[in-house]
């Protein structure tokens, strides 16, 4: 429905438009200086705002690009591996709690479900302390030097 016929029927306005009347008073009271660097930005905004940002930088005559960035490459993640298995919970969380204090990031598999019923420990294979590989030397050098101190 057009504006026009927004205001002859009087209509409330929708929110997506509320929303570009909004944006379009905040960027008109902005300077060039800040528009150029919110278009810097400009991945960050909504298309609502994008759109609204064009709209002021055209009025205003500028010279400015919008610019998305996009990251260049998809962050690599590494595989966890099972360092150790416990049948007992307290080990396990003593284990973790070593590493976690030498800052090497973990977490214990199947705790949940061996607190909620130890019995299971053994047909589950135990409560599996995992690292990332990368880490798992470190880790395990960790856990060696805490057992014989």
């Amino acid at each position: 429905m057009l504006l026009a016929e927004r205001i002859f029927l009087k209509m409330p306005p929708s929110n997506n438009e509320k929303e570009r009347w909004r944006l379009a008073r905040l960027y008109g009271q902005m300077s060039e200086g800040e528009l150029e660097k919110l278009a810097e930005d400009a991945g960050s905004l909504s298309e609502t705002a994008k759109s609204a940002l064009k709209f002021e930088i055209a009025k205003r005559g500028l010279q400015v690009q919008l610019r998305e960035h996009v990251p260049t490459e998809r962050p690599q993640f590494s595989k966890p591996v099972v360092l150790r298995s416990y049948l007992a919970l307290p080990d396990a969380l003593l284990a973790k709690s070593i590493l976690d204090s030498a800052g090497i990031e973990c977490f214990l598999a199947d705790q949940n479900i061996i607190r909620l019923d130890w019995f299971l420990s053994n047909a589950l294979g135990g409560v599996k302390l995992l690292v990332r590989e990368e880490d798992a030397a470190e880790a395990a050098a960790v856990l060696e030097k805490s057992a014989t101190a």
